[in-house]
């Protein structure tokens, strides 16, 4: 797989260490990848800038915060021009129980990452918002029964 930007073993380290504990010092990621601070810090605001590491943020345990409802929503529109595309987008950015949304190609077209306090509240969710919306065909759920991995979004060797 072709890398698109210009990564050494270092920045490689960084990334890997990182994605695993973002809140660790600078001191303490420049010690983990070998390297002295100030050039450990370059290196951090240079991957930054260069929008490899797009953000920092704390993940948080839904069940011990009464979020007990992880479901997917695989979403089927009537039409996929340019502008329904957007507009259903756009709806998906503005629902707080959708986490995550993806434009997928095959037999739907976008996959959501829901999170609820309960099943009735998705239920509503689901038969109020998301098949009420413009556009919409088909919505078909799968809600989980037990998140069995949780590594971060990028392998690093």
């Amino acid at each position: 797989m072709p890398v698109k930007a210009e990564l050494d073993a270092i920045d490689w380290k960084i990334l890997k260490e990182l994605q695993d504990d973002g809140r660790m010092t600078n001191v303490e990621l420049a010690r983990r990848v070998g390297i002295s601070a100030p050039p450990c810090l370059r290196r951090v605001k240079r991957l930054e800038t260069a929008g490899i590491i797009h953000g920092y943020r704390a993940l948080l345990n839904a069940p011990a915060l009464g979020l007990d409802v992880v479901a997917f929503c695989l979403i089927g529109l009537h039409r996929q021009s340019d502008a329904e595309l957007k507009a259903f987008a756009e709806s998906a950015r503005n629902w707080p129980l959708v986490r995550e949304a993806w434009m997928v190609s095959g037999d739907s077209d976008f996959l959501l990452h829901c999170v609820a306090p309960d099943l009735g509240v998705f239920q509503n969710f689901v038969i109020e918002e998301l098949t009420a919306a413009p556009n919409v065909d088909t919505v078909r759920t799968a809600l989980t029964i037990r998140q069995i991995k949780d590594d971060g979004l990028v392998a690093i060797e």
